[in-house]
């Protein structure tokens, strides 16, 4: 880990919480320096494995997890839960949180230098390490990622607004970059993968085929989709600039709750989003009034812009789904 600690604004973070995002983004910094050397340092795109789920891991994915995990054990995290182990593992017996991580989102994109993150999540601990983390998603006290791309950058939230900090590289430090992110509450883009569209349900198809349908549709707009597969560069993106992101359940079979992690990825986004002023649901329940049932529970996820996620509601109502 980098001897410099990162400088934060201790007025935007929790003085608690501070130290565990200190050691996250003194963490990231290294992570960014072995991901910016690309083909020219070790091999990171490699599969080494997979994971609890069968999902294929690569070398940097449990590299990082095992970086993250030695710098957390130095803080008040008591139960640290990743995406890339089967179990939570006790870090801090004294410790009074407990932090989930999914320590490289979109590593398939490692070879092809597409920005590639970082997600985390901060509960109160409780004695069990499950009981701390299978919870609603409204009970976080903290949720955010870091990004890897042209800049590195911390995005997080304590309930109070979700708020930027930038890597200067010339100094070394997260600085403040933007203190209240908001998301428009409307666009004209849409994420999804289109290949998967034989697959989806009513309410989904008849959403997209709309926005497909442009001026001369019911939505009256001419909309441009983005798909990447990287979940944080997808919300970093509507984050910046508004649009709505879907990973819906569909017709495969292991896809009938969705793909992405209610603990690791779906809960501290659906946070990041909604104190962004966006929406976040399951296609019609609010992410952040539910809770993983297992440890990797998955669950579909809609958000983005308000108007939008309020639209694909609309239509699963409609629909009676």
């Amino acid at each position: 880990m980098t001897s410099q600690t990162p400088v934060i604004s201790s007025d935007l973070i929790p003085s608690e919480l501070a130290p565990i995002i200190e050691a996250l983004c003194a963490v990231s910094k290294d992570v960014a320096k072995i991901i910016a050397k690309g083909s020219l340092g070790q091999s990171l795109a490699h599969q080494v494995g997979e994971n609890s789920d069968g999902d294929g891991q690569k070398a940097l994915d449990v590299l990082s997890d095992e970086m993250f995990a030695e710098a957390l054990k130095s803080t008040s995290v008591r139960w640290y839960a990743s995406e890339e182990q089967e179990d939570a593992v006790l870090l801090n017996e004294a410790g009074a949180y407990a932090l989930a991580i999914d320590p490289l989102d979109g590593s398939s994109n490692i070879d092809v230098n597409v920005s590639i993150g970082t997600i985390f999540s901060i509960y109160a601990a409780k004695d069990e390490a499950e009981a701390s983390f299978l919870r609603p998603a409204n009970e976080q006290l903290a949720g955010g990622y870091i990004v890897y791309g042209p800049a590195t950058a911390l995005v997080v939230t304590f309930g109070k607004g979700t708020v930027q900090f930038v890597l200067n590289p010339d100094s070394g430090l997260f600085e403040l970059a933007e203190e209240a992110m908001q998301i428009p509450a409307t666009s004209k883009e849409f994420a999804i993968n289109a290949s998967n569209f034989r697959h989806w349900t009513k309410p989904v198809s008849a959403f997209i085929d709309d926005c497909l349908a442009g001026v001369d549709g019911p939505l009256e707009k001419n909309y441009n989709m983005r798909w990447v597969g990287s979940l944080v560069a997808e919300t970093h993106r509507i984050l910046t600039r508004g649009g709505i992101f879907l990973y819906p359940r569909d017709g495969r079979s292991g896809y009938e709750n969705g793909r992405l992690r209610m603990v690791y990825e779906c809960a501290p986004m659906a946070f990041l989003v909604e104190q962004a002023q966006g929406g976040a649901t399951d296609g019609k329940t609010p992410i952040m009034d539910q809770a993983a049932d297992t440890l990797h529970g998955r669950a579909p996820l809609v958000f983005g812009s308000s108007e939008l996620v309020d639209r694909v509601a609309a239509y699963h109502d409609k629909a009676g789904a």
